[in-house]
């Protein structure tokens, strides 16, 4: 009877109007009493109050909504039930099918949802689960229910919600507390006010909780007024330590990956509201579900426990990641302040810039152009100024941002209209983007004046953070326009300054630490500009002698070598040819000879494990170091080559974070931390405290860990981002 109930509901994806304040399961109580959809409308007028009144109101939409929504059954169909049975996957199909259009990030997704391929993942084997669906048993919390007896009598208690998980705008729909074989569904619309104190209790005094995601449980919970007491383990930041390669870490997905268990699917169990049977017939689907989920947290924990014991990683969940999960959700609650006058100001005139550079652009054209239409550029720019094609694609040639940089570069000498137009449009591109940037922080402005950005610890596989809502990491940090939007983030009422602190060439000091370098520990141990004194060393010209450029090409290759660039890349980079990038690569492991020694025994010490670990034993597994396709091995040697220098940077910078904040509190300070940026960390500094918290950021941020040059820590303070630069 779903399509008689989607009739008085109204379906918004077919713009069908439903009745008014009327939902599925008034909707089904009406069709069960009266014994269908024509006796409901023949008897319409027995039906009171405003839902009555709106059905009669709107029976000709009902009438034409059945109409409209009425299923064919006399189809002749070509294809039979059987013709519809899944079938085994073919891989070595699928693997040649997506090598060819180049699917790589598609490829790990299937082969993620669909367990393909699982025996050459070093990731928690599939296991019989005491939570499975059969044994599990689903309660609700109706109005008799007392859910301080029920939670008592389980320990520990895993916990799931259901709502809205960002910081200052969560909610909670729906949550469930679970034992090992049972458990309790609470929708939070359902409960008594001796229910909600309740609820609010067993959350606060909880200890050692399972949780998936605890930091966006967090912030659901505080929407109601609630806090989550103590949290034993997150298996969301377990599953993440245990593969961080994988790119979903939904609880649905890490369940199926550990357990081998797959819930009924979301859409399946949300039709179940149109189920005449269950009416009032206890759990619908979509509860059930919601119930043997939290279930599968027991077996699902116990799992990722033995997994992380395994491997020595056990410490990173408990003593770094799920104490930085508090301290994240306390500074995404906190945000930063941000001036919309100045963000106002900037995006008005970024909007004047695009505008002048498009009128640039078809003044040099000498007529229209649609600037984001490839087809229209690739016939303006090959056509009509016949200017150099770029590379060659399925529609054409390329107009991405870099081939028209290096288009732009090679016309320069000879100049004319072609490169005019190159340049507005360049130009124009910029100025859109930077005008996105500055409107999507406008737009994300709270009512409290600040923004609350949100920080994933499960997005990066090197361990490093990721800002988004928005993505404070993508603004600009050295270039002026990058320090004008800094310019529009200030301290907040009550707060003097802003603090910024930051690592000096902390990869470049990892890598004089783990490679043992001589020649480039006395490099940072001189106290000379660091690439300057290097770039002496390599061209064996005095420190005074060096040129930009040569300061610069050594820059480039100390920080590529480090992400595994090539020759060829460093040649791309550097505007220099192929065998000169070469050249320039031998000289410079002439010089650091340990450092290539460093580099090569790390994909070969990978190859051999399987994976690669930071300094405090985060892992990180290769399989396709041994691919037999040449672009996936050679990615996989240039996340070996990096993941232990960037990875070690990230837990540097978590463990100063939880120090920096500790010590905060210790300090009895009411200065505070706000966000952190790559290795740049950024306080709000209460009055009169600026000189302690200026000697304590230091102290705790160049302490994580001893390496054989110390940590140099930047700090700059002012009353904006901006004038806090350094």
């Amino acid at each position: 009877r779903y399509p008689e109930i989607a009739a008085i509901v109204g379906e918004t994806s077919d713009n069908l109007p439903g009745v008014p304040g009327v939902g599925p399961k008034t909707a089904a109580q009406w069709i069960n009493k009266y014994g269908g959809l024509d006796n409901l409308l023949a008897r319409a007028d027995e039906i009171g109050g405003k839902r009555g009144a709106a059905l009669r109101e709107h029976m000709d939409d009902v009438i034409r909504n059945r109409r409209l929504n009425r299923l064919l059954t006399d189809m002749d169909l070509e294809v039979g039930p059987a013709d519809l049975a899944r079938r085994p996957t073919n891989l070595a199909a699928v693997d040649r099918l997506f090598d060819s259009l180049e699917f790589a990030h598609l490829r790990a997704k299937v082969r993620e949802v669909s367990g393909i391929g699982m025996r050459d993942r070093p990731i928690v084997e599939a296991v019989e689960s005491s939570a499975s669906e059969a044994q599990i048993e689903v309660h609700l919390a109706d109005a008799s229910c007392d859910i301080t007896a029920w939670t008592s009598a389980r320990a520990p208690l895993a916990l799931l919600i259901e709502g809205d998980v960002r910081p200052t705008r969560g909610d909670v729909s729906r949550l469930v507390l679970a034992g090992t074989n049972d458990a309790l569904v609470v929708d939070t619309a359902e409960l008594s006010p001796a229910q909600e104190r309740a609820v609010a209790d067993v959350l606060a005094q909880a200890s050692s909780l399972i949780v998936h995601d605890a930091k966006g449980t967090r912030h659901a919970l505080a929407a109601r007024g609630w806090t989550l007491g103590e949290v034993g383990f997150d298996t969301m930041l377990a599953a993440y330590l245990a593969h961080p390669d994988q790119r979903s870490h939904k609880l649905e997905d890490v369940v199926s990956r550990v357990l081998g268990l797959v819930l009924e699917e979301e859409t399946r169990a949300a039709d179940a509201l149109f189920d005449m049977d269950e009416i009032g017939a206890g759990p619908s689907a979509a509860q059930v579900r919601a119930g043997r989920l939290a279930a599968a947290l027991h077996p699902l924990a116990h799992k990722l426990r033995a997994t992380l014991d395994e491997r020595g990683e056990t410490s990173l969940l408990v003593d770094m990641e799920m104490p930085l999960s508090i301290l994240l959700e306390e500074m995404e609650t906190i945000g930063i302040a941000a001036d919309a006058d100045v963000l106002d100001g900037l995006s008005t005139e970024l909007g004047k810039a695009v505008d002048a550079a498009r009128e640039g652009a078809w003044m040099a054209a000498g007529r229209e152009v649609n600037l984001s239409s490839p087809k229209q550029l690739q016939e303006i720019l090959f056509d009509h100024f016949g200017l150099p094609k770029t590379k060659k694609t399925k529609t054409g040639y390329t107009t991405n941002a870099d081939a028209l940089a290096d288009l732009w570069a090679k016309t320069e000498e000879r100049g004319g209209a072609g490169h005019d137009f190159l340049g507005f449009l360049l130009t124009h591109r910029d100025r859109i983007k930077l005008k996105q940037m500055v409107d999507s922080l406008s737009a994300t402005i709270a009512s409290d004046s600040r923004i609350h950005s949100t920080f994933s610890q499960v997005a990066a596989a090197t361990g490093r953070l990721a800002s988004s809502d928005p993505n404070l990491q993508n603004i600009p940090a050295r270039s002026a326009d990058g320090m004008r939007i800094r310019g529009a983030f200030v301290a907040g009422e009550g707060y003097e300054s802003l603090m910024s602190a930051d690592y000096s060439q902390i990869e470049m000091r990892l890598m004089a630490h783990l490679s043992g370098d001589e020649a480039l520990i006395e490099a940072f141990n001189s106290g000379e500009d660091l690439h300057r004194t290097m770039a002496s060393m390599v061209f064996g010209t005095p420190v005074a002698d060096v040129t930009g450029e040569e300061r610069s090409r050594i820059k480039a290759t100390s920080y590529g070598l480090a992400y595994g660039l090539s020759s060829y890349g460093l040649a791309a980079q550097l505007g220099i040819p192929v065998p000169e990038a070469a050249a320039l690569r031998e000289r410079y492991f002439e010089r650091f000879g340990k450092v290539r020694d460093y580099l090569e025994g790390l994909v070969t010490q990978a190859r051999t494990d399987g994976y690669t670990q930071t300094m405090f034993g985060r892992r990180r597994y290769l399989p396709d170091l041994r691919s037999t396709n040449r672009q996936r091995r050679e990615m996989a040697e240039r996340a070996a080559l990096n993941a232990p220098i960037q990875g070690s940077a990230a837990d540097i910078v978590k463990i100063a974070m939880l120090d920096v904040a500790s010590a905060l509190s210790e300090a009895g300070l009411a200065s505070r931390l706000l966000v952190q940026i790559h290795d740049e960390l950024l306080l709000e500094v209460a009055p009169g405290e600026e000189k302690a918290v200026e000697e304590l950021v230091r102290a705790k941020m160049a302490s994580p860990v001893t390496l054989s040059v110390p940590l140099d820590v930047a700090v700059g303070i002012g009353a904006s981002w901006q004038l806090a630069a350094h």
